[in-house]
């Protein structure tokens, strides 16, 4: 199975990182680990999510969060 990603009108590949996780490059700190996903293991999917939300990229991405909220 290939996760695609649309860059530029194209999709690409996307790969894993050295975690095995795959990084959203549109939502930064969504971080999913296919393989835990597929195994049904949702305390490892919470632990992912709840790491890459705690990222800096996240943080950094945060404030773009809250202006549509308001």
């Amino acid at each position: 199975m290939y996760r695609l990603i649309l860059r530029g009108g194209e999709y690409h590949r996307l790969a894993a990182d050295a975690m095995g996780l795959l990084r959203s490059e549109v939502f930064p700190g969504l971080w999913l680990d296919p393989a835990t996903l597929v195994s049904g293991d949702e305390a490892r999917v919470l632990a992912m999510v709840q790491l890459g939300v705690a990222s800096t990229e996240h943080a950094a991405f945060e404030p773009r969060l809250q202006s549509f909220a308001t």
